[in-house]
């Protein structure tokens, strides 16, 4: 009998997760796809705590003060802004992404907290645009869906030139996904696997990016707000473009963002942080005098009302969230509400080779909780009264510890909180959202030393 002791240490550069990919590309030669956004742990808001007044400030009483919310966007040449109740607004996702149900849970979900939601690539269904009080209206690479006719009726249009979860590259719609609905909203054959374009077909910079601006407020009367996104990566510089070239609001999307489907290798590895991005745009806006004239809107990886305040102080003027309202959906949860019973998903999600809270197989089509599907089985599973109400109490919740927050700080308004009310926990934190290191005035790269309660 051999009784000599197995030797057992991980190696940093050829860990288990990186055995298995180079097993699967090996056996293969296949690189993966997959949905909503990067796994590894990121510089993050959770790395910026603030700073709660106490006698240097004073704070609001909760139960007897106001603190206002009332956010607008598009002030610079429209001539009708949007005006939200809230700084909260639902991220671009596309039906076809995305379900009917889905779609219509979020416009009435929207509509109830005052805020606005976005169509996504593929183009506006009626459920959306009927539930939306506030409609956004996209444009993208693709021109999957795009119909001037749609967007005249849209509140704004957000020209998308690319997304943080893959900046620089198209997103994926696989052919299990695409029924006769989405086959003819987006002119493809039905059951064919599709991919958006990279960038737009008619624009090579930033001088087409001015025209096109024009045309589409020549096309809604200067009526509408057009809104540029970008993926963050190089941000000081594309949000200089975007401004130069005519947009009323910025969408920033850092690389927490989420996708439908497309290579995990974009998802893990392009892009920066949104908490990088952030302080970018702002710098960005600042640098040209154009610092509340042009409204700045950052996604990617907003998932709590600490996470929305966090981006005011730090600049913004509203947040965008997608892959938390899907959460809030139902996505990755045990079980799904159907005509009022609660029925468990967990032999679903071992079909798809994974369980609740590891999920993110939105591509396959086959959500087990009806979210990220075509399928008309499964998105019955998601029934839109059921998602509107889930939907609505989590952006009341984001709202409402926004605004405790905000007068923890001794703010009226939301759009108050500022830089100084924050301080970063780690080195790393601090250098990227150029917040000083808690307990001194250090804010790497730009000054050094030690307050006096350091």
């Amino acid at each position: 009998m051999n009784d000599k002791p197995i030797y057992r240490e991980e190696s940093w550069g050829y860990d288990r997760r990186t055995l298995h990919y180079i097993q699967n590309a090996a056996a293969h030669g296949l690189y993966e796809i997959r949905g909503l956004g990067a796994k590894r742990r990121l510089p993050h808001f959770d790395d910026l705590v603030f700073l709660g007044a106490s006698l240097t400030r004073y704070p609001l009483e909760g139960y007897r003060e106001k603190c206002l919310t009332k956010t607008v966007l598009g002030t610079r040449y429209a001539e009708k802004p949007i005006e939200l109740e809230i700084p909260i607004t639902i991220a671009g996702m596309s039906f076809g992404s995305l379900s009917a149900h889905v779609k219509e849970s979020l416009g009435r979900a929207a509509t109830e907290a005052g805020t606005s939601t976005t169509t996504g690539d593929g183009g506006m269904t009626s459920e959306e645009r009927l539930s939306s009080k506030t409609l956004v209206y996209q444009c993208l690479p693709s021109r999957y869906g795009f119909n001037p006719d749609d967007l005249r009726q849209a509140d704004a249009i957000e020209i998308v030139i690319g997304q943080g979860a893959k900046p620089g590259g198209g997103g994926m719609l696989l052919g299990q996904k695409i029924n006769a609905r989405v086959a003819e909203m987006r002119t493809l054959p039905e059951g064919v696997d599709q991919r958006s374009a990279c960038r737009h077909p008619d624009w090579t910079g930033s001088d087409d990016l001015t025209i096109k601006i024009q045309e589409l407020r020549e096309l809604t009367d200067w009526q509408k707000p057009i809104y540029v996104k970008v993926g963050a990566s190089r941000t000081f510089n594309d949000v200089k473009l975007a401004v130069h070239a005519g947009a009323d609001v910025v969408v920033v999307d850092g690389m927490q963002g989420g996708t439908a489907a497309t290579q995990a290798v974009f998802i893990e590895h392009v892009g920066i942080p949104t908490l990088a991005a952030v302080r970018q745009a702002v710098d960005a806006l600042e640098d040209m005098n154009m610092k509340g004239k042009v409204q700045l809107i950052i996604s990617g990886g907003i998932r709590t009302g600490a996470d929305v305040a966090k981006a005011l102080a730090m600049g913004a003027d509203a947040v965008s969230i997608g892959q938390a309202v899907l959460m809030a959906l139902g996505c990755n949860s045990e079980t799904y509400v159907q005509n009022g019973t609660h029925y468990s998903a967990i032999e679903d999600y071992a079909a798809l080779g994974t369980a609740p809270g590891y999920c993110h197989h939105c591509h396959t089509g086959k959500c087990p909780v009806g979210v990220t599907t075509q399928d008309e089985e499964l998105e019955q599973r998601l029934e839109p009264e059921v998602g509107a109400r889930r939907v609505k109490n989590y952006l009341q919740t984001l709202n409402m510890e926004l605004t405790t927050i905000a007068r923890a700080c001794g703010k009226q308004n939301v759009h108050h909180l500022e830089r100084e009310d924050l301080v970063a926990l780690t080195v790393e934190a601090a250098a990227m959202a150029q917040i000083p290191l808690a307990g001194t005035d250090w804010v790497p790269g730009v000054a050094r030393g030690w307050s006096s309660n350091g």
